[in-house]
C-alpha cells in the first residue's frame, strides 16, 4: 500500500474526552513491544489515565493523531522533572502499527520541538529503550544524541537509550 491508499491523518492538541483513547493506546503499544509496567515504562506513570490534565500545565502539550476521526497515536512535551529549567522532554510517543511508516512520529516530534522552543526550553530530553529501533533511528535523523547518564527524574528505571537534542 502506498501512503495514498491510507485516510488522512491529522494532528491536534489532547482533549479531555481523549483520556481513555490515548491511555488504551500506550498500553496496546506497551504490550506489542513488551515493556511493562513492572519494568519502569511509561504504562506505568501514575498520570496515564489523565493525560489532558497533566498536559494542560504551563510549558506541557499533548497532541493526539487522529485517521478517520479516530485517535491513533500521540506525544506530548514538558519540563523535564528534577533538571535544569531550560530541559524539556519529549513524552508518550505511541502510534498504533496503522500509523506507523507515515512520517507523523517525526511530524509530531518537528511540532512539539517547536512549542518547546517557544515556551523557552534550550534543550529536549528523552529516554526510550533499544527494542525500539525505528524510534531510535528517528531519534537520530532529528538530531537528538546519545548520552550515558539520565537526565531529571523520569521514573523509567529501565530505558537505557538517553538523547538530548540542543533547540
Amino acid at each position: 500500500m502506498s501512503n495514498s491508499d491510507f485516510p488522512p491523518l491529522h494532528l491536534r492538541r489532547i482533549k479531555k474526552t481523549d483520556n481513555p483513547v490515548i491511555a488504551r493506546i500506550i498500553r496496546q503499544v506497551s504490550a506489542e513491544f513488551g515493556l511493562t509496567a513492572d519494568k519502569g515504562y511509561t504504562v506505568a506513570d501514575p498520570n496515564l489515565d489523565t493525560l489532558f490534565d497533566t498536559y494542560s500545565q504551563p510549558g506541557h502539550a499533548y497532541w493526539v493523531l487522529e485517521q478517520a476521526g479516530e485517535v491513533v497515536g500521540g506525544g506530548g512535551i514538558a519540563p523535564l522533572s528534577g533538571s535544569e529549567p531550560d530541559i524539556c522532554e519529549l513524552q508518550k510517543m505511541y502510534f498504533l502499527a496503522q500509523a506507523r511508516g507515515q512520517g507523523q512520529a517525526k511530524k509530531l516530534a518537528l511540532t512539539a520541538m517547536a512549542f518547546a522552543r517557544e515556551q523557552g526550553f534550550r534543550r529536549c530530553y528523552l529516554e526510550t529503550t533499544a527494542t525500539l529501533k525505528q524510534a531510535i533511528a528517528l531519534y537520530e535523523r532529528l538530531g537528538f544524541e546519545h548520552i550515558s547518564e539520565p537526565l531529571g527524574n523520569t521514573g523509567h528505571v529501565d530505558c537505557e537509550v538517553r538523547m538530548l537534542k540542543a533547540l
